[in-house]
């Protein structure tokens, strides 16, 4: 029996990759067992993006996997165009699958006359026709509230945890670089059997941080710098100064994007920094990587969570 508005979801599971992060989508269309669909995305010589779906969608389960890293406006805007691609060619359901969400630093007025950029992508996005939103540790979780569709909201912690577990480091604290950052920080903790600390930090102005002073035991202990990215690397980098100077034995840090822009690259290469274990939900060029950086797949994890959409299954058991 069908009723008004109805639409099969269940039909073909089709996923299909921005110029983004193109490696990811392949590695997760490999846990699916799928091929990545074909599209045709190209540039105009005045920089308008053209997007021509090269493959019959009518009828599928759709699947775009875009995160919204640099640059950022060229992909949120490539993500736009091809969701409306998807719709006007009759896709069943269209899923964003945004590993990375740009723009999540701006949730909120925290200043007079700013705008809430976060929310008017999130108002984008369902204006081009997305019916579901796939992402990953969001800056702000509450941005979930911004969307009127689903969201489902992954975290990298159990690919993270899973390595550091098997690092067996004695005598570990983990320390959260901000007070925002406690509850990640305290939840990865809990799961290493370590201790807590907080660096008390005051920004001075966008994108600079000075750190003021460390907040629990960390003197003559292992430490790891928890975090949910790192972008020009000054809080990460004036966080590990904090604690070289507290005598902190070895310092690592966890982050799930590794944005990595301006000066980050000469800040973290004279860090003392023993790892810098980082996730693929951004594509890092290869000239970024350090000889210190452990960069893990996330790819499974949500192939999982295509997989768990697609056939309705629920994904929390994704978060354990």
């Amino acid at each position: 029996m069908s009723h008004k508005g109805f639409r099969p979801v269940n039909g073909e599971l089709k996923v299909f990759s921005g110029n983004s992060n193109p490696a990811l989508t392949e590695e997760i269309c490999r846990h699916l067992r799928i091929p990545p669909g074909q599209a045709n995305l190209t540039t105009f010589s005045d920089g308008e993006l053209y997007v021509q779906i090269l493959e019959n969608v009518r009828g599928k389960d759709v699947f775009v996997v875009q995160p919204t890293s640099r640059p950022v406006n060229d992909h949120v805007m490539e993500l736009l165009i091809m969701i409306d691609a998807f719709k006007r060619s009759s896709a069943a359901r269209i899923t964003a699958v945004m590993p990375y969400y740009g723009y999540a630093r701006q949730d909120r007025k925290d200043k007079p006359r700013v705008a809430i950029s976060s929310k008017l992508v999130a108002d984008l996005l369902t204006s081009a026709g997305a019916d579901r939103i796939l992402t990953m540790d969001l800056h702000a979780g509450q941005i979930q509230g911004f969307f009127n569709i689903p969201v489902d909201h992954l975290f990298a912690a159990p690919v993270l945890i899973d390595y550091l577990q098997k690092l067996r480091l004695p005598d570990l604290t983990v320390v959260s670089p901000d007070a925002g950052g406690v509850e990640r920080a305290r939840a990865f903790a809990k799961r290493l059997n370590a201790d807590l600390a907080v660096v008390d930090k005051r920004r001075v102005a966008p994108n600079q941080a000075e750190v003021m002073h460390v907040i629990g035991h960390v003197g003559g202990r292992n430490v790891i710098i928890c975090d949910d990215m790192i972008d020009t690397a000054g809080t990460l980098v004036n966080t590990a100064a904090a604690l070289h100077k507290q005598k902190a034995k070895k310092i690592f840090t966890c982050v799930t994007h590794a944005v990595l822009s301006g000066p980050a690259m000469e800040r973290l290469r004279s860090a003392p920094l023993e790892e810098i274990i980082i996730t693929n939900t951004v594509l890092i060029d290869k000239s970024k990587i350090l000889p210190n950086m452990k960069i893990l797949s996330v790819a499974d994890l949500l192939a999982k969570a295509v997989r768990s959409i697609h056939e309705e299954t629920s994904v929390s058991n994704l978060f354990v």
